[in-house]
């Protein structure tokens, strides 16, 4: 559930804000009783999915050693 905040207390208190947000509370600012802003918990988006599923195949993936050998810092700014 959302709890209003003003404005003003949100910037007094946004360290605590902070901590509530990160245990899941959400906050809607206002200004002058007009909702401005939400602040919630990050999710995970809609590519974590995504994400997932290319960081599997890479590790499936057999690591191929370069034919030239190592390279060098300078050699690849020439």
């Amino acid at each position: 559930m959302e709890k209003s905040i003003s404005a003003a207390d949100a910037n007094r208190k946004f360290s605590q804000l902070l901590r509530e947000v990160r245990d899941g509370r959400s906050y809607v600012v206002t200004s002058h009783g007009r909702p401005v802003a939400r602040i919630a918990p990050v999710t995970e988006g809609r590519n974590s999915k995504a994400k997932a599923a290319l960081l599997a195949h890479l590790k499936a993936r057999p690591v191929r050693r370069s034919p030239i050998g190592r390279w060098k810092r300078d050699e690849l700014y020439d």
